[in-house]
């Protein structure tokens, strides 16, 4: 692994989905989560987490030191169990020498944790907690949107009772929600003396770029329609304080409508930079 990351980067980035679900809400019914008051579109920082650790896991096929902590039906106890039976947990003296060295095992060896952090204080196999040095927000929509409901039907039954109380129709009737169109956007922010304690190299950082611009072309299905990643705007900062706020930075970053009438397309928008159309998918910006 290099060494960690010794500037402070933020960074704006678009996306979009056509005809799909970008984030159902559980609680809701997998409807669209929705801002209730504006109508904006909303994606939450862990959806947009879990496709960057598919990414990551597809590209790297969970070797260490890229393995994934937060997998599909993990039980974190038992991949926790990895530290403590490590050479140098085991030599620990203390309970917390235990602690300490089992977050640096984990940290050192599975990307998220170095990424995002996580909680690991479980009763069994403790291995602390860890802030991770990239932080995103909740993507929301930059205009309001609308969920469409769709009745959709089987042809088939899941059981032979549901079959005899049909007398042999045989068909199965569910719904589907999807947003006709909507263009998102994200702020992200990485903090270099975060990266220091977790171990975030330059390596982890490349990839990282690397998951934002292709995530979604590994996550196909039905219900989430064509996602796409537009556009990545990345303010590199000359030291690990940074020079500059963020908020500064991202409002040099503007979006506006070319169409008039409901947005159907990427086509109806332009990004960019400064009042200056960014027309490639990945923009650095040096920060002084």
């Amino acid at each position: 692994m290099s060494n960690p990351i010794t500037k402070r980067y933020d960074f704006v980035y678009f996306f979009d989905v056509q005809d799909g679900n970008p984030n159902g809400d559980p609680d809701a019914g997998n409807l669209p989560r929705i801002d209730a008051e504006t109508g904006m579109g909303l994606v939450t920082d862990v959806c947009l987490k879990r496709k960057i650790r598919n990414y990551i896991s597809i590209k790297k096929e969970f070797a260490k030191p890229f393995d994934i902590y937060v997998k599909e039906k993990a039980v974190l106890v038992r991949v926790q169990g990895e530290a403590y039976e490590s050479e140098d947990v085991k030599a620990a003296k203390t309970p917390g020498e235990k602690v300490e060295k089992g977050r640096g095992y984990m940290c050192r060896n599975f990307y998220d944790i170095r990424s995002f952090g996580a909680v690991m204080s479980l009763k069994d196999n403790n291995c602390g907690q860890v802030r991770g040095p990239i932080q995103l927000v909740f993507g929301r929509s930059v205009e309001p949107v609308v969920a469409f409901e769709h009745s959709i039907t089987r042809m088939a039954v899941a059981t032979e009772a549901e079959a005899e109380k049909q007398g042999g129709d045989n068909r199965t009737m569910g719904r589907k929600y999807t947003i006709p169109y909507g263009l998102y956007r994200t702020h992200g922010f990485i903090s270099a003396h975060l990266a220091a304690q977790t171990g975030f190299s330059e390596e982890d950082l490349d990839l990282f770029w690397e998951a934002l611009q292709n995530m979604f072309e590994h996550d196909r299905s039905a219900a989430r329609g064509l996602m796409s990643a537009r556009r990545l705007v990345i303010f590199e900062h000359a030291t690990a304080l940074g020079n500059k706020p963020a908020h500064e930075l991202f409002e040099r970053v503007t979006w506006k409508r070319r169409t008039e009438g409901p947005a159907r397309s990427f086509s109806d928008y332009e990004i960019a930079l400064d009042g200056k159309p960014i027309e490639s998918m990945v923009t650095m910006v040096k920060v002084s």
